[in-house]
C-alpha cells in the first residue's frame, strides 16, 4: 500500500490572498478632452455642449473610463462634470491618464474590499505579485486585515513569514 500524500496546507485552513485579483482585468476606454479643444487650446462651451449632445455615450456602458486632457490647456471644471454626468452607465470613471488608471483602479478595489468573510481566519498574502506600488498595497492590506483576521502571514505556505497574530 502506497503512502498517501497529505496536503497540510489545505488542512490548515489558510485563506490565501493574491493581490493580482484586484487588478483591472478589462480594457480602459479613454476620453481625451484635447479632441474637443479649439486650436488645441480653448474649450468653446457651445461647441462642447453640441458634442455632448451628439456623442454616442452607450459605448462606455459598463466600461472603465479614463477622462483626462492630454493638452496643456485649462479645462473648466463644469466640462468634466458634463462628461461624467453622461457617463452614468459606465462601470467606473476616473479622472486619470490611461497610464495611471490601472494603479488607481487597483487601490480603489483594495480599499473597498469587504474583508468580513475573513473574520478570525488564518490568512496568507501571496508574495511576488506583479502589482502597482506593492509596498503601499501591503501596508493598506495589513491595516485592513489586522482588525479581522486571526493571523496574517506573507509569502507561500512553504516559506511563510508571520506578520500578525491576534492575542
Amino acid at each position: 500500500m502506497a503512502d498517501e500524500i497529505i496536503n497540510k496546507v489545505a488542512e490548515a485552513g489558510i485563506e490565501q490572498i493574491d493581490l493580482k485579483d484586484f487588478l483591472l482585468k478589462k480594457g480602459v476606454v479613454e476620453i481625451d478632452l484635447k479632441n474637443q479643444l479649439w486650436n488645441d487650446f480653448v474649450l468653446k462651451e457651445k461647441d462642447f455642449r453640441d458634442w455632448i449632445k451628439i456623442h454616442d455615450w452607450s459605448v462606455y456602458e459598463n466600461k472603465v473610463v479614463a477622462l483626462y486632457c492630454s493638452a496643456d490647456a485649462v479645462i473648466p471644471a463644469w466640462a468634466y462634470m458634463l462628461v461624467t454626468a453622461e457617463l452614468k452607465n459606465a462601470g467606473a470613471v476616473y479622472f486619470s491618464s490611461p497610464e495611471k488608471i490601472h494603479e488607481e483602479y487597483f487601490f480603489d478595489q483594495l480599499k473597498n474590499w469587504n474583508v468580513n468573510q475573513l473574520l478570525d481566519k488564518r490568512v496568507m498574502v501571496k508574495g511576488c505579485s506583479d502589482i502597482p506600488n506593492p509596498e503601499k498595497a501591503y501596508v493598506i492590506l495589513t491595516q485592513k486585515l489586522m482588525p479581522v483576521v486571526k493571523s496574517l502571514m506573507f509569502g507561500e505556505p512553504c516559506s511563510a513569514v508571520p506578520v500578525y497574530k491576534k492575542k
